[in-house]
């Protein structure tokens, strides 16, 4: 693995893990990429959606209903 695929890894985790716990109604998916270097949209959906099977807007929504 390089070092720029295990940054965006690590990045991508950690953006999985804050939506996971977010509040829907205080957080959008757009910020919390964003605050983890992720500007261009459509390829960091792309991206989560590769590694955790969904897009991560369901995970803002689902991850705040099941308690975390």
């Amino acid at each position: 693995m390089t070092p720029m695929a295990h940054l965006r890894r690590v990045r991508l985790e950690r953006v999985h893990d804050e939506l996971r716990t977010a509040d829907p109604a205080r957080v959008t998916v757009t910020t919390v990429a964003a605050r983890w270097g992720f500007l261009h949209q459509g390829r960091f959906a792309a991206q989560y959606r590769e590694r955790y099977g969904q897009p991560p807007s369901e995970t803002l929504r689902r991850g705040s209903a099941s308690g975390g």
